[in-house]
Parts: structure tokens; C-alpha cells; sequence
């Protein structure tokens, strides 16, 4: 392309400081150095852990381009990629695949020795960006940023994907839609038969719902105080709704009698320390497995021990547990064979420009996904 090699100008909304709009700047994007690739987003979806970091994280990473849920097409690459040529499509990986450290090496884990998560501590973006705006450096949320017309990132960080995938579909499997599927599916693994409880019907908690749904789950209750959120859960598969405003003793109580002791699995899709004790607390003794999905790191969570001593487990999943660069291919796939759904979770669709409006949708619990479109293909 006549552009590769070269700083490209182009349109990003810039996060300037938390708790503030976002602004639409013209940003620079440097070339792509070694092992790296720049990308044209074409679409991207809006994640609650966007607004985790702008509304609630605490650290002052600023000023940030956001977005990490995107998918696009390879503008250029750096010396040293053979993986990717230009008009690949791709999806940006908030959590990278090395193929080469011990985590990637081990079947138990979908970590990576090389993500921004290894090093930089509570700041969700490593001090390394190919961004720059009036003279400053911008940082790239979760190594992505794909609020943002051009990116670049090391090839580790990229799937290459069918090139019959509609973008403005597909890039939900970049976070969200991955994230709560993968924690049913690969982490709890959720049993044929089971009885299965899931708190939060965001996009997350829905995709939880349909991972249980298509693991063969026979009953899923789906645990929102939004009443909005069940004929939206009862299309991936959710077989009964609570709402714990609707009762006068605690959800967990509520599940046990519902559930002749408990379920058999329960996912937290909040990001709440309080309901992911209470996910657990509905669990039965004695096999329970109860799965943190919600994305926070501000307080501590508890328990009582004889929870856990009395035979449940309690486990965490990162984006599903998936291996990145292996799984979201094969769930592109999935989506194309018509084995999971997508555009189900798509509520909004709207422009890079209106991002705030999406943001102040998600906020207020008005939409399941907003995704924006970035770039023209």
C-alpha cells in the first residue's frame, strides 16, 4: 500500500484524562517496527472494561487511546513478519500467544509471558506506543487501541481470520463475546445435564448463557437486576430469570431452593466482588464450580473456607481461557457454521464520532454491544 513505511494521519478518540469524554484528534501512527503490523480498524466493539479504566481503575495512563474488542485489515508490516501480509483480515488480541513461552508451551493456560499484562502491573497499556498526538505520546490501551482508524502491534497480538468474516460481526470475538463463552465452555466446563446460573446479562454474561446453552446445560438461570435483559437471555438459551430485587433473602438462598441445593455452575459477569461471593454461595457442595469472569482489580473479594473446603471450586478465566491466536479463528469459524451467535448481541451500531454516545449507552445499561464503525474496508 502507498502508505506503508510512512507516519499515517488519521482520526482516534483520545482519552485525555479519566472521568472526561473522549475527544476525536487527528493522532500520527508510526510504521510498524520489527515483528510488528499496522492495521486499518474497520469496526470495533464498546467493553465494559473501556469504561473499567476510564470511569473506575484508579491509574493514571493518560493520555490513552481505548478500544480492544476490534477487527480489521493489515496495512503494512514491520521487518521479520511472514505470518501477515497486507489485506489480511484480522482481530486485534487484548492477551497474546507467543507459541513460545512456558505458558503458551502448557495446555493449562491461555497467559503469555510477552502481554502488557506481565509487566505493567495495574497500568492496563505498556509504556511502549506507536502513537502520537500534538507533540505527546498516546498510550495503546491493552496493546490495542482500536478506538482508533490505523493501530499497530506486534504479530503475537493478531489473528488472522477467514477472509468471508463480516468485521462488523467478528470483532466482538476480540473480548467480550470470547470472554463469556470461553468461561463456560473451557474453564467451568460446563456438563451436559447441568444446571448452570449466570450473574450479569451483559454481552459477557449473555455469551456465558449460550456457552452453557451449546454445552448441553439442561436448566440456565440467567441473575440480572434488569428485567430488560431476559427475553435478550432467553435467545441464547436461559431457561429462567431472577431478579434479587424480587425477593427479601440473599440470591444465593434463592438459587439453593430453586435448585434442590445449588448449581452445578455458576459464572460471575459483573465484575463484583459481593456477587462473585454470591455465585459461589449457589453453588452445591461438594462438585460446584464457580468462575470470576467480571474484569476487576479494586478490592478484595471473600469467603468463608467450609465453602470451599465442603468440595466447591473457585476459579477465574481470562477472554474464556482461550489460546488467542488459535481460539478466535476457530470461533470465527464457529460464527460463519452458524454454531454461535453474534449478531444477537448487537444492539447499536453507530460511528467512530459518536463515541461517547456508546459509551454513555453502556453506562447506563441501555445496550447489550454498541459496535462502532472506524474505517471504510
Amino acid at each position: 500500500m502507498a502508505t506503508a513505511g510512512k507516519v499515517i494521519k488519521c482520526k482516534a478518540a483520545v482519552a485525555w484524562e479519566p472521568n472526561k469524554p473522549l475527544v476525536i484528534e487527528e493522532i500520527e501512527v508510526a510504521p510498524p517496527q520489527a515483528n510488528e503490523v499496522r492495521i486499518k480498524i474497520v469496526a470495533t466493539g464498546v467493553c465494559h472494561s473501556d469504561l473499567y479504566h476510564l470511569f473506575e481503575s484508579m491509574n493514571n495512563a493518560y493520555p490513552i487511546v481505548l478500544g480492544h474488542e476490534g477487527a480489521g485489515i493489515i496495512e503494512s508490516v514491520g521487518p521479520g513478519v511472514t505470518e501477515f501480509q497486507p489485506g489480511d483480515k484480522v482481530i486485534p488480541l487484548p492477551v497474546p500467544q507467543c507459541r513460545e513461552c512456558r505458558f503458551c508451551k502448557s495446555p493449562k493456560t491461555n497467559q503469555c509471558e510477552k502481554a502488557w499484562v506481565a509487566d505493567s502491573g495495574n497500568v492496563m497499556a505498556l509504556e511502549d506506543s506507536r502513537f502520537t498526538c500534538k507533540g505527546k505520546k498516546v498510550l495503546q490501551f491493552m496493546g490495542t487501541s482500536t478506538f482508533s482508524e490505523y493501530t499497530v502491534l506486534n504479530q503475537i497480538a493478531v489473528a488472522k481470520i477467514d477472509p468471508a468474516a463480516p468485521l462488523d460481526k467478528v470483532c466482538l470475538l476480540g473480548c467480550g463475546i470470547c470472554t463469556g463463552y470461553g468461561a463456560a465452555v473451557n474453564t467451568a466446563k460446563v456438563e451436559p445435564g447441568s444446571t448452570c446460573a449466570v450473574f450479569g446479562l451483559g454481552a459477557v454474561g449473555l455469551a456465558a448463557v449460550m456457552g452453557c446453552y451449546v454445552a448441553g446445560a439442561k436448566r440456565i438461570i440467567a441473575v440480572d437486576i434488569n428485567p430488560e435483559k431476559f427475553e435478550k437471555a432467553k435467545v441464547f438459551g436461559a431457561t429462567d430469570f431472577i431478579n434479587p430485587k424480587d425477593h427479601d433473602k440473599p440470591i444465593h438462598e434463592v438459587l439453593i431452593e430453586m435448585t434442590d441445593g445449588g448449581v452445578d455452575f455458576s459464572l460471575e459477569c459483573v465484575g463484583n466482588v459481593g456477587v462473585m461471593r454470591s455465585a459461589l454461595e449457589s453453588c452445591i457442595k461438594g462438585w460446584g464450580v464457580s468462575v470470576i469472569v467480571g474484569f476487576t482489580n479494586m478490592d478484595d473479594f471473600a469467603a468463608r473456607p467450609i465453602q470451599l473446603i465442603g468440595g466447591r471450586t473457585w476459579k477465574g478465566s481470562l477472554v474464556g481461557g482461550f489460546k488467542s491466536k488459535d481460539g478466535v479463528p476457530e470461533m470465527v469459524k464457529a460464527y460463519l457454521n452458524k454454531k454461535i451467535k453474534l449478531d444477537e448481541f448487537i444492539t447499536h451500531n453507530m460511528t467512530l464520532a459518536q463515541v461517547n454516545d456508546a459509551i454513555e449507552l453502556m453506562k447506563q445499561g441501555k445496550c447489550i454491544r454498541t459496535v462502532l464503525s472506524v474505517s471504510p474496508q
